[in-house]
C-alpha cells in the first residue's frame, strides 16, 4: 500500500466516524452531541496547525545541528546577495 493510499484510507475512516457521530448513529449524551461533536473538525484543524507550527519551530531551533545543510544554505544566501547587489539592489 502506497503512502497516498494509506493517507486516503485513514482520512475516509476518520470522516466516516465523524459523520456517524454527527448524524447520531452512535449514541452519545445530549451535551456531547450538541456542544462537542459540531466543533470537532475545527478543533482538529487548529490542533493540526499547532502541531505543524511546533514541527516548523523545532526544525528551526535544531537547524544548526545539520552543519552541511547550514553551510550550503549560507553559501546560497551569499550567492543570492551578490546577484542582487550586481543588479543594484541594496540587501544590507
Amino acid at each position: 500500500m502506497t503512502r497516498a493510499q494509506q493517507t486516503i484510507s485513514i482520512a475516509l475512516l476518520v470522516s466516516s466516524l465523524y459523520l456517524s457521530l454527527y448524524l447520531e448513529l452512535i449514541p452519545l449524551p445530549a451535551l456531547v452531541q450538541t456542544a462537542i461533536v459540531p466543533v470537532l473538525p475545527f478543533w482538529a484543524l487548529v490542533s493540526f496547525g499547532a502541531w505543524v507550527l511546533f514541527r516548523l519551530g523545532w526544525g528551526m531551533l535544531t537547524f544548526r545541528d545539520t552543519p552541511d545543510a547550514y553551510k550550503e544554505l549560507m553559501e546560497e544566501i551569499k550567492l543570492a546577495q551578490a546577484d542582487l547587489r550586481a543588479k543594484g539592489v541594496n540587501v544590507d
